[in-house]
């Protein structure tokens, strides 16, 4: 096993809602599918994300498209309107989570 980032074999797409991020990973086979399953927990990403989730991480599996989706609650400082956050938009955090380290 090697040590790999996420963006090496995965993409990823993002946005917000209110004050959570919502983040996508997506991967082109079943075998990489079953890595993110393993690997990718949702108590692995709230780690990844500490800095800035204050909130809880859910984590929704959809094995028809190859994806894992989550939900990082309190994450966007109150969201665009009320937030001094550069990304009160949640926009770069698919992009953030592609840096990842996994176990491949």
């Amino acid at each position: 096993m090697a040590r790999v980032r996420l963006g090496e074999f995965a993409q990823a797409r993002s946005g917000d809602k209110g004050d959570g991020s919502n983040v996508g990973v997506f991967v082109s086979n079943a075998t990489d599918y079953e890595l993110l399953r393993r690997e990718l927990t949702a108590e692995r990403v709230r780690q990844h994300f500490h800095a800035i989730c204050l909130g809880g991480v859910e984590r929704y599996e959809l094995p028809n498209l190859l994806a894992l989706n989550f939900i990082l609650h309190d994450s966007l400082g109150g969201g665009g309107s009320a937030s001094l956050k550069t990304d009160a938009q949640g926009k770069t955090h698919g992009l953030a989570l592609l840096q990842m380290e996994i176990e491949r």
